[in-house]
């Protein structure tokens, strides 16, 4: 591949994960300052609220992500007013979808808990938690959809930016409202609202002061082109979906059979899950654009660079996450809380079984964004419907009634060697077709 090639790549990549990584960063720095300044409750409170956060993102990935991959596509073949109407259509339905969280976390906060499976114990801590993260879901999704448009716009280092100032803004303000103003959870919800906020500020400036091609102006709305950016962007809803539903799932299950201990323990688990896919949606949608404009240009011999790229990259860090988690354990529950006998008793094994799935994991999300790039969404719906809400949900109920409790930490390893199976048949059959 061309210098030039890798150099596109690395100002496309990495400014994408650095994004995505301080994205899910708000939520694992919230968990870590609540464990050790607020005690495992807290942070198992946080680990329930967790889903309604992720759905929340999950919303806002479908509509930028739609957005964007339509905008690719149109840049590739020249055509900047198709480009131009597919980000106003995008930006809408973001701004529609943090209207819509605000509602469900605000004004139905006690349903949202119900569903959340807060037990009594937990009721309030989770409660506060939604309410405060509902007020700020419209710059959260404004922010995500500024920042993936501008990033395909031309301006990957404002996206950089963007998030070194909102990351370091929401560790100032989580230290300073958790520690000395002692505002619990409350406090770091509304760190990580204030933080999104500002990051929203910084990447409009792209769009105001005119620095890439596209504008925030007056379009008119074309329920198709809305429709079309829905389908195109639920895939990656799903792919991403797959994290709340996971949760939720063994949060329920592991009251059964665990109680407390058991949730305090897996919210250790649900920050490096959602770390680790955090990075890895970076790592794609930045190269999901770069494929877009090759299979827009229909350079074939470019989408097959591009794919052993991003596969090689995808084996690399999977492997080191994995062997981080089998080698380390004891450190990752060390950065999340002070823990107890009992947490340190149960947590390392827990990891270490439920961090196989990080071998493969990288190498799914991925598939989904490639499928995407190249037009095949029956492929990347099925990748992320089967490892993300299907396959997962039965066997973790599934599990622990034939094999026992502590089966349930294998669900996930087993979801993802299945759907990397389908995957990679998959990627061959695209493959062919690109020979043809």
């Amino acid at each position: 591949m061309e210098i030039s090639r890798r150099k596109q790549i690395f100002q496309n990549v990495a400014p994408a994960i650095l994004a995505n990584a301080c994205v899910f960063l708000f939520s694992v720095v919230d968990g870590v300052f609540v464990g050790n300044g607020a005690g495992s409750q807290a942070l198992g409170a946080v680990n329930l609220a967790l889903p309604f956060v992720l759905l929340a993102q999950a919303l806002n990935a479908m509509a930028s992500i739609g957005g964007v991959t339509f905008t690719a596509i149109r840049f590739g073949r020249g055509d900047k007013a198709g480009a131009q109407s597919a980000f106003m259509h995008s930006l809408t339905l973001n701004l529609l979808a943090g209207i819509l969280i605000t509602l469900a976390g605000s004004v139905c906060t006690g349903a949202v808990c119900s569903l959340l499976g807060a037990s009594e114990s937990y009721l309030p801590l989770v409660r506060e938690y939604v309410c405060w993260y509902a007020l700020f879901a419209i710059p959260n999704a404004l922010s995500l959809n500024l920042q993936s448009f501008c990033r395909n716009d031309g301006s990957p280092g404002l996206v950089a930016v963007t998030n070194v100032v909102s990351t370091a803004l929401n560790i100032f303000l989580d230290w300073l409202f958790v520690f000395p103003l002692q505002m619990g959870v409350m406090g770091a919800a509304v760190a990580t609202g204030l933080s999104q906020t500002a990051g929203a500020l910084i990447a409009l400036t792209h769009f105001l002061f005119g620095k890439g091609s596209l504008r925030i102006r007056r379009f008119s709305p074309r329920m198709k082109l809305f429709r079309k950016i829905l389908f195109r962007g639920l895939p990656e809803a799903i792919a991403q979906f797959s994290t709340p539903v996971t949760t939720l799932c063994m949060n329920r299950t592991l009251m059964a059979f665990f109680g407390d201990t058991g949730i305090n323990a897996f919210a250790i688990i649900s920050y490096l899950s959602s770390f680790t896919m955090a990075v890895f949606f970076g790592a794609s949608e930045g190269m999901q654009p770069l494929f877009g404009q090759a299979y827009g240009a229909r350079e074939g011999r470019r989408i097959r660079e591009l794919l052993g790229y991003a596969v090689c990259t995808a084996a690399v860090f999977g492997l080191v996450w994995t062997a981080l988690a089998e080698s380390a354990p004891n450190l990752f529950v060390r950065i999340f809380m002070t823990p107890t006998d009992e947490i340190l008793r149960i947590a390392p094994g827990i990891i270490r079984k439920y961090g196989i799935s990080f071998l493969l994991l990288p190498f799914n999300i991925f598939s989904t964004y490639y499928f995407q790039a190249l037009m095949r969404p029956s492929a990347a719906f099925t990748v992320s419907v089967s490892r993300g809400v299907v396959v997962s949900g039965i066997l973790i109920f599934l599990l622990p009634a034939v094999a026992g409790a502590d089966s349930i930490w294998y669900a996930m390893p087993i979801t993802e060697l299945l759907a990397a199976v389908y995957a990679a048949v998959m990627m061959k059959r695209c493959e062919r077709a690109l020979s043809a």
